[in-house]
C-alpha cells in the first residue's frame, strides 16, 4: 500500500496521521486520508479540489506538477509527502 506522510506543519493545525492507502493515484489517496480527517482536505486542497498554492506533494522523491487533477499514478510501495510550503520572512 501507498504510504502518505503530512509533515510536521500541518500538525499544528490539526492531527495528521500517517495513512496506507490502496488507491492507485494520488487523488484517490488524498481521499483516503480525507475520509480519516475531513477538515484536512481544507488544508490541502482549495474549494475547486486543486492543491493549494501553499502545498507541495512529493511522491517518491519527486514533486508533482498536476495540481488540478492530481491524477499521478501510486506504486503500492509509494511514499508520498504532504508539505505546506512556508512562506514570509
Amino acid at each position: 500500500m501507498a504510504h502518505l506522510i503530512f509533515t510536521q506543519q500541518l500538525a499544528r493545525f490539526l492531527p495528521v496521521p500517517e495513512v496506507d492507502t490502496p488507491a492507485p493515484d494520488l487523488r484517490g489517496a488524498l481521499d483516503d486520508a480525507f475520509a480519516g480527517q475531513p477538515r484536512l482536505r481544507g488544508y490541502v486542497l482549495d474549494e475547486h479540489g486543486h492543491l493549494r498554492e501553499n502545498v507541495v506533494i512529493f511522491i517518491d522523491g519527486q514533486r508533482t506538477r498536476e495540481r488540478q487533477r492530481l491524477d499521478d499514478a501510486l506504486r503500492p510501495d509509494s511514499r508520498v509527502y504532504i508539505l505546506q510550503a512556508l512562506s514570509g520572512g
